[in-house]
């Protein structure tokens, strides 16, 4: 952090600029409506399609959402986040709302390629909503805004499949209408409320206050022009230096490798349960638990852990996860190790996630939208890996899949803490002071 003062969520919230507001709350209302990935294989089975049709069509949107998140990277660093947003919302509608017309007989390959449009588009805003939160949020409140997002997320994936249960008793065709229309909505948001204007006197002075070196929306929309007018980088070069940045790289296969069991407790913990004979709405209290304790602790505790260092966060985090990942191994003795699992789960999440994900803002901003597509490129690409990787393994290796997801878990940290972890500054020379005379000495610091 930049400042010695601890960060506090109410802080946090009160220096959130309105467009960052505006922004959390249109990825609230297009995460509500989306229903294409979780409910598509349910729908093409019901409307007659085989389920290696309905699988064929679910590879074909993850294969569009890995791409979509690089697409976006371009598209944001060559004409900016609103504009990405704008446009990856409004020519996602049009394609999610015509998959029910699409999935009769005879219209397969009109379908994937639907389908894979649609993926690659609703995906392709996530690196200018990432980027443009990085931009707008104060840096002393940076990690807390990507918390944010992660609940406004985690919101909407915890309150969609309840509105799709009543959408599906009227009309299976309207879970995709619904899902078009939200994000047309947020197009709409985006152009009408992410314009360019001046941020309210009273919050950039509370601004100024907080972190005076803080970029102000002013100063970043004329960073914005700047870029615009000026050659577009070779993006080349540009993923070449990427390749070249080992860190980097140590942290995009933290990114897979924690992406892959992460994902493990929508893939193989159902299974585990059912084997173990447990009702059918036992995995739904454990994923209401794990909601509930996500959305009202993550905030607190991101803020109660600001001042650790970044990589102290992340290999902590991803110990408890690995722990928690372990845990899942005991279900068959009792539900309440399932329980304890999924909340030591949660818990590793909290602490290392809104770290990681706020990693890559933190480049330049020649590169910024690059990197931070990139690392959402990995987690797609592990998450389209990971049904591959359980369905496979846990038949083979019982009770023993678990305490592998908790190894592979901890080598994910290990990754990490070598990706983010920053080396310390070198101390001054005892002789070198480079205070003009008779200045008073500056109290507090960097870290």
């Amino acid at each position: 952090m930049t400042d010695d003062a601890p960060v506090r969520v109410f802080d946090a919230l009160k220096a959130t600029p309105t467009p960052v507001r505006y922004l959390l709350g249109g990825v609230l209302v297009n995460q509500l409506g989306a229903f294409v990935q979780t409910f598509l294989v349910l729908y093409l089975t019901f409307r007659g399609a085989s389920v290696s049709v309905a699988g064929l069509a679910l590879v074909a949107y993850s294969i569009g959402s890995i791409f979509g998140t690089m697409l976006g990277a371009e598209i944001t660093h060559r004409f900016g986040p609103r504009t990405t947003i704008m446009t990856a919302m409004a020519a996602s509608a049009p394609l999610v709302g015509s998959i029910s017309w699409l999935s009769g007989p005879g219209m397969l390959w009109p379908l994937l390629v639907v389908v894979g449009l649609a993926g690659l588009f609703t995906q392709a805003y996530r690196p200018a909503a990432a980027v443009l939160l990085s931009d707008l949020m104060p840096e002393r409140y940076q990690v807390m805004a990507f918390s944010m997002m992660r609940i406004a997320l985690n919101i909407g994936a915890a309150l969609a499949p309840l509105i799709a249960a009543v959408v599906i008793l009227v009309d299976w065709d309207l879970l995709f209408w619904i899902d078009g229309g939200t994000a047309l909505v947020y197009a709409l948001l985006a152009f009408a409320l992410l314009s360019k204007q001046a941020p309210e006197a009273e919050a950039e002075a509370e601004r100024e206050e907080a972190e005076p070196a803080a970029r102000t929306e002013a100063r970043m929309e004329a960073e914005t022009e700047a870029a615009a007018s000026a050659p577009a980088a070779d993006s080349r070069s540009a993923y070449a230096a990427m390749l070249r940045d080992r860190k980097y790289l140590l942290y995009l296969g933290a990114i897979l490798l924690g992406s892959l069991t992460y994902a493990q407790g929508h893939i193989a913990l159902p299974l585990e349960l059912a084997a173990d004979h447990y009702p059918t709405s036992f995995y739904s209290t454990v994923l209401t638990v794990s909601s509930v304790v996500l959305i009202t602790c993550e905030l607190k505790i991101t803020a109660y852990l600001s001042r650790l260092p970044k990589h102290v966060r992340v290999i902590t985090g991803h110990l408890v996860e690995a722990v928690g990942l372990a845990v899942y191994g005991l279900s068959s003795r009792s539900g309440a190790f399932t329980i304890a699992g999924a909340v030591l789960v949660v818990f590793g999440i909290m602490i290392a996630a809104p770290s990681m994900f706020a990693h890559p803002a933190t480049f330049p901003a020649a590169v910024k939208a690059r990197y931070i597509g990139t690392m959402q490129a990995v987690g797609g690409a592990a998450s389209a890996l990971a049904p591959l990787f359980g369905v496979f393994l846990w038949p083979r290796l019982g009770g023993g899949f678990w305490l592998l997801c908790g190894i592979v878990t901890a080598a994910a940290g290990l990754l990490a803490l070598a990706g983010v972890r920053q080396p310390p500054e070198p101390p001054p020379a005892k002789d070198a002071d480079p205070r003009p005379k008779g200045e008073p000495e500056a109290v507090g610091g960097t870290s």
